[in-house]
């Protein structure tokens, strides 16, 4: 029999260190034992300058994000990519909100080392898991941070 899990500052931290040193400016650390696990459970831990292509998933398939660190904002888009809402997130301010499935969404950190706790359905599939939006750059593509600028307007 398997006792309490536990999820310690140190690993945090290195979680922290990780999506500092990152190229995509993120991380994150999985509690879920395995990728099948049918409830998807992990911290994101994002940099401002990180950018999350604009993204949704299957109908069924919600996104539960609570913020434990910094701040976010949660945005959604209608189907030609015009932001239709924006939801700051702040330890002190609204915690936590839940993306439902179909809807075009990003995320975006609006300051440093912002943790977010994040669960949603497994088992996790990297081919199938986001139908990413064609009216959104690619990530590495130079007009990401453009659009990563404008989104953050839009919170502001």
């Amino acid at each position: 029999m398997s006792g309490i899990r536990v999820l310690a500052a140190p690993a945090v931290e290195s979680a922290l260190a990780l999506s500092r040193g990152s190229g995509r400016r993120r991380a994150n650390l999985n509690l879920h034992p395995t990728l099948d696990d049918p409830i998807q459970r992990f911290l994101n831990v994002l940099q401002p300058d990180s950018y999350v292509r604009p993204h949704r998933h299957e109908a069924d398939r919600f996104e539960l994000f609570l913020v434990l660190a910094g701040r976010a904002a949660a945005i959604l888009f209608d189907a030609a990519g015009a932001v239709i809402e924006t939801v700051a997130l702040a330890p002190d301010a609204t915690r936590a909100v839940e993306i439902p499935g179909g809807r075009w969404h990003t995320l975006l950190a609006l300051a440093p080392d912002t943790v977010l706790f994040e669960v949603k359905p497994g088992p996790y599939r990297p081919l199938t898991d986001k139908d990413f939006a064609s009216w959104a750059p690619a990530e590495g593509d130079p007009a990401a941070a453009a659009a990563l600028e404008r989104w953050r307007q839009a919170v502001a």
